[in-house]
């Protein structure tokens, strides 16, 4: 089958047909600065990673933008309670945001703009908006205004414009056309940046950035718009807004990823339940953080417990020690092994990622029965089609990102086991079973586990 994907704009699932004939625009929302990442924060980005994997590996040429948002009324507040200029903030946060990505083993997106570097595109839209009589200026600042696209105004979120409240956008709504009417741009105030307009000085608003960005870099039409389900309304809903009603077509296909919640709540900082990156990758390894948040389809909500994490490592576990033996047997793998069609079928139905990792176990299991049995043939088959599975998702334990950890440490290890191993033999040869015994013992203590198997022991690092 083809590459089909919910559209949240027509609440179903349809085929993928490119604007352009093998090529792929995305745009995602990606990270507001005002503070450090979450789990439920990389989420997105490890989603839309495993999208822009599976789209390439498909035969797509990818442009990936995801954007920073890195002014906006959180991060002038969270500066101003630290008393240091907003820039400071946007910065510190955009680099543990990078590092957060680069550690769960996401590609680096082909462009990744930030806000405050794409004024004047603002400027044009809005221009282009009060042209058209969708937008009007006042006092300084600029609105959209929703009347004027009343009929259009809402489809996303499946909302009747008479339904809606206020934007409440602003510290004083009275200079509204409309209360539902939201802000491109802030006029000036004190102790805040401020860029200049033909509507005087201020700043954008949340909104106005991402319609201005996504079509300076993927074009008038692109084909998919990305982001966490809490941005339909009104984000996402204020994007098309701004940009069909200034003539562009903006994005055909809408994806949002499922929220991730401690108990029945959005991990949230306001809720003071944020899993940060650096302390989940001391409780679990990157690449298993990563599996835990692949695994779920990307639609559905995570329940965050500590019992389902470990899970989730184990299950990664069972996978990297079939990869790991059956490499110690077969050394060249081919990295052109066509995939199982189970696994493709499932990734091109919607991004299925726990049906395409059932059939990576069930390879797994496939692969561990030939490694019993010797049969190198279909080791070489399975761990191929394995790590070709793997490498889809980003979770491949011998891709550089996972398997350099700890890997200048390896060869004094290696030689260092090795001697203990030599003497555990040698104790077992003459029969001295308690000190062979105690040669283990130490080496499991070390963190170091002993597997007897009929090629001979090997060990691996305890977890």
């Amino acid at each position: 089958m083809s590459l089909h994907l919910y559209d949240t704009s027509t609440r179903a699932t349809r085929e993928f047909v490119p604007v352009e004939a093998g090529r792929a625009s995305i745009y995602l929302c990606g990270a507001t600065v005002q503070a450090p990442p979450h789990i439920g924060h990389i989420r997105s980005g490890v989603n839309f990673d495993v999208l822009q994997r599976w789209m390439t590996r498909s035969g797509y040429d990818v442009m990936f933008c995801r954007n920073v948002t890195d002014i906006d009324d959180k991060i002038i507040r969270v500066a101003a309670q630290e008393g240091v200029p907003w820039f400071v903030i946007a910065e510190r946060n955009q680099r543990a945001f990078t590092w957060a990505y680069d550690t769960l083993g996401c590609l680096p997106p082909t462009v990744e703009p930030r806000a405050t570097g794409h004024v004047p595109e603002m400027i044009t839209l809005m221009d282009r908006l009060i042209e058209r009589g969708h937008a009007y200026a006042v006092g300084g600042d600029v609105y959209f205004s929703v009347q004027s696209w009343a009929d259009e105004y809402g489809k996303l979120s499946n909302q009747k414009v008479e339904n809606m409240r206020a934007a409440g956008d602003t510290d004083d709504e009275s200079c509204k056309r409309d209360p539902r009417d939201f802000a491109l741009w802030k006029g000036e105030k004190p102790g805040e940046p401020t860029w200049p307009t033909p509507f005087g000085p201020g700043r954008p608003g949340w909104h106005l950035e991402c319609s201005a960005m996504a079509t300076k870099y993927l074009g008038p039409t692109f084909d998919i718009h990305g982001g966490g389900i809490d941005l339909i309304f009104p984000h996402h809903e204020n994007e098309i807004a701004q940009a069909q009603a200034a003539g562009d077509g903006f994005a055909r296909y809408w994806m949002h990823n499922g929220m991730l919640k401690i108990g029945a709540e959005k991990m949230s900082k306001s809720l003071g339940n944020s899993l940060l990156i650096p302390e989940m990758v001391q409780k679990v390894r990157p690449v298993e953080l990563r599996y835990y948040l692949a695994a779920p389809h990307y639609r559905s909500s995570i329940d965050y417990s500590e019992e389902a994490l470990r899970e989730a490592a184990a299950a990664y576990q069972r996978i990297e020690g079939f990869v790991t033996r059956a490499a110690e047997v077969i050394h060249d793998v081919d990295a052109d092994a066509p995939l199982p069609q189970a696994f493709a079928d499932a990734l091109d139905d919607d991004l299925g990622t726990p049906q395409a990792l059932a059939v990576v176990h069930e390879v797994v299991r496939e692969g561990n029965v030939a490694l019993s049995r010797g049969d190198k043939e279909a080791v070489a088959r399975l761990l191929a089609e394995t790590q070709n599975m793997l490498d889809v998702l980003g979770l491949d334990p011998r891709s550089p990102q996972w398997r350099s950890a700890g890997s200048d440490l390896k060869p004094a290890v290696d030689a260092l086991v090795a001697v203990a191993l030599e003497q555990r033999k040698a104790a077992r040869a003459r029969k001295d079973y308690a000190a062979a015994d105690a040669i283990r013992d130490q080496l499991t203590a070390a963190g170091i586990t002993v597997e007897d198997t009929p090629q001979g022991p090997r060990w691996e690092l305890s977890r």
